[in-house]
């Protein structure tokens, strides 16, 4: 049988704390972005979401009419 891990002899309100305070020491390396920064980030994830949903659409409409054709040939 394996042995136990060596974190796994800590009780586990240690280890949750060390946990979140390794999360804050990492959330402070973070370079957050300003509010100029999200906002032209945030059009260009809405302008890109819109084209890739129009052209979906658009392949979706095409393969919806041939198909549509194909079955008034067949039938």
């Amino acid at each position: 049988m394996a042995a136990p891990a060596k974190s796994a002899s800590r009780p586990i309100t240690e280890r949750i704390g060390r946990f979140l305070k390794e999360v804050r020491a990492e959330l402070r390396k973070v370079v957050w972005p300003n509010r100029k920064e999200l906002t032209t980030y945030t059009i260009v994830v809405i302008v890109t979401v819109a084209i890739v949903s129009v052209f979906i659409s658009i392949v979706d409409i095409g393969f919806g009419q041939l198909l549509y054709l194909l079955r008034r040939l067949r039938g």
